[in-house]
């Protein structure tokens, strides 16, 4: 096993090499005092598989420049093939031209990924799933819904609801809405500009219901307050959940979502995050379904059968 982890994540780059019963491999990362990067593999890597650990964190650019590093090396080291992890994939959100002389942001990080070497890419929960069609190599577009839903049945809660926070967010949220058996409702939300929204209406009943709001990230959570607010004003439980698989809390997030309250807000490990950085925070792991996709490309075996368990 030829696992590498950049600098971004290294307790889930350890947690998965755990999983795995291997080790990471001996890389040296590091930056100049110039700020440029510099990495070199300190094991030969010729004519092996090589898969790489990388994920988006608060320092996207930094975390995509090594990453292209990290490929371009591997390839240089004839790397027999190079697959890409990156759980969290840094610029999703901007995957079209919403505005007038905007770029495709997320098109031309997917173009500078297989130029720096990536034949392979296994990413979670993408902001929108045209994503994949932006690569001309595989990408693996693994979901975190299975295991918010063990965490959720575990729980045995009653009279659920899943609400998507927005039209765009509904299919994802209708399927973890299936897996739980239980129903759906919709908000409709008015971006005013960028991290601000509000919530002009939900469709779907949700009176005396518990509402879990289901969603692919959190970024500074300020369209959490007001998404709380209109489920308990059109009568839903009071104890409201968020189930979001990738925690960016970035701005004043911690502080959006202290006041915000909910019961509890789940998310999983994709990027790095403190368990105490408010109250209510349950982070679920991801390492155990990245270390059995990665076996399963190792031994050629089918990826989409981790999902029919």
């Amino acid at each position: 096993m030829h696992l590498f982890a950049g600098s971004s994540h290294p307790l889930l780059a350890a947690a998965v090499a755990k999983e795995l019963g291997a080790e990471t491999g001996k890389i040296t990362l590091k930056a100049f005092s110039c700020g440029e990067r510099y990495i070199k593999y300190e094991e030969s890597i010729r004519g092996k598989e090589v898969f790489i650990l990388q994920t988006g964190t608060l320092n996207p650019n930094e975390d995509l420049m090594e990453l292209f590093l990290m490929c371009q090396a591997a390839k240089l080291s004839f790397a027999s093939a190079v697959h890409v992890i990156i759980p969290h994939f840094p610029y999703a959100r901007q995957d079209r031209v919403a505005l007038p002389r905007e770029p495709i942001s997320a098109k031309l990080v997917a173009q500078l990924l297989e130029s720096a070497g990536a034949n392979h890419v296994i990413t979670l929960d993408l902001h929108s799933d045209q994503i994949q069609g932006f690569f001309t190599v595989p990408v693996d577009a693994l979901d975190a819904r299975m295991i918010f839903a063990e965490y959720f049945k575990k729980k045995g809660l009653k009279d659920t609801v899943v609400v998507a926070p927005d039209a765009g967010g509904a299919k994802r949220a209708k399927k973890f809405a299936d897996l739980l058996g239980a129903d759906l409702a919709v908000m409709h939300k008015n971006r005013t500009a960028h991290h601000q929204a509000e919530i002009v209406e939900v469709v779907g009943n949700i009176e005396n219901k518990t509402c879990i709001i289901f969603d692919d990230m959190i970024d500074t959570g300020s369209s959490m307050i007001p998404a709380k607010q209109a489920l308990l004003k059109r009568g839903a439980a009071p104890d409201v959940y968020a189930a979001v698989t990738h925690p960016i809390f970035s701005g004043k997030a911690h502080e959006n979502l202290t006041k915000a309250a909910f019961k509890e807000v789940v998310v999983t490990d994709s990027m790095p995050v403190k368990p105490d950085a408010f109250p209510g925070l349950k982070i679920l792991t991801i390492a155990p379904m990245l270390a059995e996709v990665i076996r399963h490309v190792e031994s050629g075996t089918s990826v989409t059968e981790i999902y029919k368990k």
